[in-house]
């Protein structure tokens, strides 16, 4: 028995406005499907990060790979801080860099590769203090706070590293002091 006996483009009025739904709600799920994804790349590099920040950092039109770099800047820049790169120095960096999904043959170990071999020149040091204090206009005072201690810590276990006599202890060197002290003045 025919479902709409008195009007058979009924059939195809419903149909049209499922469709139209179907489509919206597809469009819905997809849009979230992308939101997941942008999120879950951030997520690799800003492990601890709330969604709240992460969609903030994506809303000003930030890549992972800029908050990447955001991190190891400062990492290879106190690691070289006294003209040479300690072993373990070298571990402490590489250890900090894989934690945030830097995985060999990617575009970013390559350029972490490449400062693991030849110290990163002051201008890339003076281009990540400009981006900190423009990435620092679009965030909140508590997410700043977070940024500098995080990025503070993981420099100060860099630096750390290769401290002490035969590795033991936990001197940082003045070279390496001096760079903590001048990310310290770039993050606040």
């Amino acid at each position: 028995m025919d479902k709409y006996p008195l009007s058979p483009d009924a059939q195809d009025l419903e149909a049209a406005f499922f469709a139209r739904q179907d489509s919206e709600l597809l469009e819905k799920l997809r849009k979230a499907a992308q939101l997941k994804q942008r999120r879950d790349a951030f997520r690799e590099v800003v492990p601890n990060a709330d969604d709240e920040l992460l969609d903030r950092l994506m809303e000003m039109g930030l890549q992972p790979q800029t908050v990447l770099a955001l991190v190891l800047v400062p990492l290879a820049a106190v690691a070289w801080a006294d003209g040479r790169l300690e072993p373990r120095e070298r571990q402490a960096l590489l250890k900090a860099a894989e934690e945030r999904g830097v995985k060999p043959g990617t575009p970013a170990r390559q350029l972490l590769d490449t400062w693991l071999e030849h110290p990163p020149g002051t201008q890339l040091l003076d281009a990540w203090k400009r981006y900190v204090r423009t990435l620092y206009t679009g965030i909140e005072e508590k997410e700043r706070r977070a940024v500098h201690s995080r990025i503070l810590e993981l420099a100060r276990g860099v630096a750390q590293a290769a401290g002490g006599f035969l590795g033991m202890g936990a001197k940082i060197s003045p070279a390496e002091r001096a760079v903590l002290d001048e990310m310290e003045k770039a993050l606040t």
